[in-house]
């Protein structure tokens, strides 16, 4: 298929690029689930030119959109401690208090597969609606074997429901369930990495996740989960320095950690690790702006190091129940001032990399035909408006 008559925001950039690496009166041709050519239209191959084509009258393409960060697999809500906070609660005492990410637990212990799979897509369609073709899932809820098998297997059926893939990530170190309060080694030992061992033998693990912070988990415990990571060979990637420094970002670059997401408290020796260690930081501007944070991420020391930033919605029942990557990428320039063009790579070239995938998050040939086809003049439309979506249509695996 050629389409024709587009604007293409590539999104290979360099020092002697367009700004997206935006091509105007640009052409595309796809062939089955792959990118077979891109560039300026007066460049298309003789070869192409028959080809069943498609116009786009003008339209913006780019990548179709990865969020990195989600909990979309989950039971119940928190309205009532969304509510706490709004009276003056922190999200660190609402945690203390018995809520937070335990009081999910209890919800989603008590949910079936099904009805799991079944509350997750109406989340899981609001992104796709807006040219989201990758989510990354994550596990945690659960804080038991067979719970945490169960969320995994239900984003698994995510994607065999909907045109679109699912990345899943193992975070059975996410909080210390009631059962284990006064014992959280104890729990690593005897539920966490039995549990990770199960969901890697059952395929349904692509990397291994952790919460690093005072009221989660200690870097000593998350390493022992790491260990087993490696053993198993999944890579690694870290919640960490979301509420206070307790050393979370040092450990995910000593295991070259995919991602450190949040990070507000990071410093710059850990921007110079995460930037040896060639990891993305995931910035999750929902949660900061759910909880009322207001130490900001250490944005232009990653910029002067040149760490990758990506952004997502981090979904979730309770510090961020968001279902917009749009409203994410105006959040990010909005309160951490990233410019629209640092957004548009961080839910598509960063994005990707964040998950360890070389296949997508840009236009060029032989990356997967995930695109977006966009209403708009320019790209930074994207990130400007609020509550808008200009999606005129997504192509998912080269099929619209």
């Amino acid at each position: 298929m050629l389409l024709t008559n587009t604007r293409l925001a590539t999104m290979i950039t360099g020092p002697d690029s367009e700004p997206y690496g935006e091509i105007d009166s640009g052409a595309l041709v796809l062939s089955g689930a792959k990118i077979e050519w891109a560039g300026h239209a007066k460049d298309l191959p003789a070869q192409y030119s028959s080809e069943e084509k498609l116009d786009l009258e003008g339209r913006l393409v780019t990548p179709a959109l990865l969020d990195c960060h989600t909990h979309i697999v989950h039971g119940g809500n928190r309205a009532s401690e969304f509510e706490m906070r709004l009276n003056g609660a922190s999200y660190e005492e609402v945690a203390r208090a018995g809520g937070g990410i335990v009081s999910t637990v209890s919800a989603t212990r008590e949910s079936t597969e099904e009805e799991l799979v079944q509350s997750a897509l109406p989340r899981l369609d609001r992104l796709i609606s807006e040219g989201v073709a990758t989510v990354e899932v994550k596990s945690g809820y659960g804080l038991d074997r067979e719970t945490e098998l169960r969320m995994l297997r239900a984003a698994r059926t995510l994607e065999r429901l909907r045109p679109v893939r699912i990345k899943t990530s193992f975070l059975g170190a996410h909080a210390v369930p009631e059962e284990f309060a006064d014992s959280a080694d104890a729990y690593i030992d005897e539920v966490c990495i039995p549990a990770l061992k199960a969901a890697h033998a059952l395929g349904l693990v692509d990397a291994v996740d952790g919460f690093c912070e005072g009221i989660a988990f200690t870097p000593k415990q998350i390493e022992r989960v790491f260990n087993v990571a490696g053993d198993l060979g999944l890579p690694v990637k870290l919640h960490a320095e979301q509420l206070s420094n307790t050393g979370g970002i040092q450990l995910a670059a000593r295991y070259r950690a995919l991602s450190a997401d949040h990070i507000e408290y990071g410093d710059s020796a850990d921007v110079k690790a995460l930037a040896d260690a060639g990891s993305v930081a995931v910035l999750l501007p929902g949660a900061f702006y759910t909880i009322r944070e207001d130490h900001l991420p250490p944005l232009q020391r990653l910029r002067d190091f040149g760490v990758p930033l990506a952004l997502a919605t981090d979904c979730n029942p309770g510090s961020s129940p968001l279902t917009s990557l749009l409203l994410t990428m105006n959040m990010a320039c909005t309160l951490f001032r990233m410019t629209p063009e640092e957004a548009l790579a961080g839910v598509t070239r960063n994005a990707a990399r964040a998950l360890g995938l070389a296949d997508c998050g840009t236009i060029e040939r032989g990356r997967r035909a995930d695109l977006a086809v966009w209403d708009v003049e320019r790209p930074a439309e994207l990130s400007y408006r609020i509550g808008f979506n200009p999606l005129h249509r997504r192509i998912f695996g080269g099929e619209l």
